[in-house]
This record gives C-alpha cells, structure tokens and sequence, in this order.
C-alpha cells in the first residue's frame, strides 16, 4: 500500500509565507508539507500497476470535467474545539473546490469522509493553544487570489515529505 493525497499548491509569494507561518508556530510536518488546499486528504491505494493507471485515468477524467476558477484566501479560521486547527479561510471558490473534492473522491478514489469536506488551507495543527492563538491573530489580514488551473496528485514518501507525482489541468475548453 501506499499513501496518496490530491491537493491545489498555494503559489508564490504566498505559499512560502504560509509554510514560514506555520513552522514558526511549532507545527511539526511543516516542513513536510507545502501549504495547500486539500481536494483528497491522505488516501491509502495499491501499488499494482492496475491501479495506479486506474487512479490515473479517474483523475484525467475528473480534471477534463471541471474548468479553471479563481481562488480567493482571505483571514483565518479554526476547527477549535473539534480539532486543534488553524486555518486560512476560502473566501471566492468554495463551492468549485467543494464539487472538485466530491468528483475526485469518486470511482476508485471513493472514500467516506469523517468530517464534512471545508476547503482551508492548513497553517498550525496540533500546537499548544497560545501558538493556535498567535497564527491566527497574525494571519487575520493575510490575503491571495489566484487562478487554480488544476490540481496535483501527491505521494508520501518514506522520507515523510509528499512528493508530487503528476499534475492535471482543467478543461481550458
């Protein structure tokens, strides 16, 4: 078996900013983990070559389907007291993000969720409350737009970083 993930990169300047922010809050996989907005969290598939090419061709086809929208992050947000999360909130793409992530997790990417799927983008998890607190009153004015052409499929890797595997466009059409 191995670990799968399929995710929108946030783009410079911002993404380093985020990956800053979160390290210096104390989050142990920040420099494991690019900042990113999750479609498909961590998923475990085959290795067979069967099933790569399966997962392969669903998101072609999933990318196909959908078109190029615009992301809009703006302040911050939290899944406090359920999860010790802080996150940037989505302001514009939401409802495109949320039909992307029910597409992907279709066919043999099916999987039921155990909270209800909230695009956000990572920026301290499982820290002491007081750094829960700082990233989140420093991140309240933190701001990006960016056009989402696609999105990326991501492997973890023994060494603990996700690695990309493939990128997939939308349908320019």
């Amino acid at each position: 078996m191995r670990t799968i993930g399929v995710a929108v990169g946030i783009p410079e300047p911002w993404g380093s900013q985020l990956d800053t922010r979160r390290a210096a809050a104390g989050d142990p996989k920040a420099r494991f983990i690019p900042a990113h907005l999750t479609l498909l969290g961590p998923t475990e598939v085959g290795t067979s070559d069967e099933t790569t090419r399966r997962i392969d061709k669903h998101l072609e086809s999933v990318a196909s389907a959908h078109r190029p929208f615009q992301l809009h992050l703006r302040g911050t947000g939290t899944f406090r007291p359920v999860t010790e999360v802080v996150f940037v909130a989505v302001a514009a793409g939401i409802s495109e993000c949320e039909r992307l992530a029910e597409s992907i997790r279709s066919g043999p990417l099916q999987r039921e969720l155990h909270f209800p799927y909230h695009p956000h983008v990572t920026v301290a998890h499982d820290v002491p409350a007081v750094a829960l607190d700082q990233v989140f009153d420093e991140l309240t004015t933190f701001e990006a737009r960016f056009p989402v052409n696609g999105f990326t499929l991501y492997a973890h890797g023994d060494d603990g970083h996700w690695h990309p595997l493939r990128q997939y466009s939308f349908d320019l059409g």
